[in-house]
């Protein structure tokens, strides 16, 4: 009975994990394609035309991107279907 009743606990956690990772991976997704959105958005920007507390805003977004590994960043931009020119 005690073996029963644990491997219904081991399980009952693998469930759980596997919930959980499936939540974290959506969510992943998700982020990637608002960091790659953001990305595209931050490269064609013209600062010349934007106000002063605009341009701040995008140099705080495009310095939190550029935070990101090349590899995260890439995965973002390929979410979008985007890619930024050096």
């Amino acid at each position: 009975m005690q073996n029963t009743t644990q491997h219904h606990n081991n399980s009952a956690e693998s469930n759980m994990l596997r919930s959980e990772l499936e939540l974290l991976m959506k969510e992943r997704e998700t982020l990637l394609i608002i960091a790659g959105a953001a990305a595209g958005l931050i490269a064609e920007l013209n600062t010349h035309d934007l106000p002063v507390r605009t341009v701040e805003a995008a140099d705080l977004l495009a310095t939190t991107i550029n935070k990101l590994p090349e590899e995260t960043l890439q995965d973002a931009l390929n979410s979008v279907h985007a890619s930024i020119e050096s």
